[in-house]
């Protein structure tokens, strides 16, 4: 059983599959209260799924990406379960993750994204870097940037635990609060081999709107 907030389907506006059509599995509670957090909605309970249940929602859509997201998605322990059983059943899988949970139990066929907290949210400390070690070709690390500080304080980290050769690194700027145009002037500048992102679906919804 799992505790969902929402399961909805919509254009994935992030990672490298942005752009994609995506079915996004939200689960309730976050352990973190990041400054920036835009999914607050998710800390509360929801509604409580079997597997079973949730994955014939997930059918209903007729779509093979799939995001396990949050709130923060691994405080539920039969979250790997639900994973190992779409990766079975020939799903793609994604991860949203954010970076304070163990990853080493995640299925190898799931692609992890790692959303490592920057000072500016309040949650840097919490970060646990041994999750570095369980990182694979293919798997992403996003920082979410809101200020310069967090961008060198980011550039630091990248270079520390030798991100750049090994996994697909992700900069966004926080939205309504770091414009796109100065982050991404900070990467070319240092000619940082990362991938700058915006965060689609606010720009083609109403960023306060849910389910998108």
């Amino acid at each position: 059983m799992l505790d969902v907030n929402e399961i909805f389907y919509s254009i994935q506006g992030e990672s490298t599959h942005a752009g994609r059509p995506c079915v996004f599995v939200r689960l309730s509670y976050c352990n973190l209260r990041c400054t920036f957090c835009d999914t607050k909605y998710a800390f509360e309970k929801g509604e409580i799924l079997s597997i079973d249940s949730i994955i014939e929602k997930i059918q209903t859509f007729n779509c093979k990406l799939v995001e396990i997201t949050g709130g923060e998605p691994l405080l539920q322990e039969s979250s790997n379960d639900l994973m190992k059983i779409l990766c079975r059943d020939g799903y793609e899988v994604l991860l949203e993750t954010n970076g304070s949970v163990d990853i080493s139990r995640v299925d190898p066929s799931v692609k992890k994204i790692v959303d490592f907290k920057s000072p500016s949210s309040g949650m840097e400390n919490q970060n646990m870097w041994e999750n570095v070690q369980y990182l694979k070709a293919g798997d992403e690390v996003k920082f979410v940037i809101a200020d310069r500080a967090d961008y060198d304080w980011a550039r630091e980290k990248i270079n520390k635990h030798g991100l750049i050769n090994s996994v697909v690194i992700l900069m966004s700027p926080v939205f309504g609060k770091l414009e796109p145009e100065k982050l991404s002037e900070w990467i070319l500048h240092d000619k940082l081999n990362v991938r700058f992102q915006l965060q689609l679906h606010k720009y083609i919804w109403n960023p306060e709107r849910r389910g998108v």
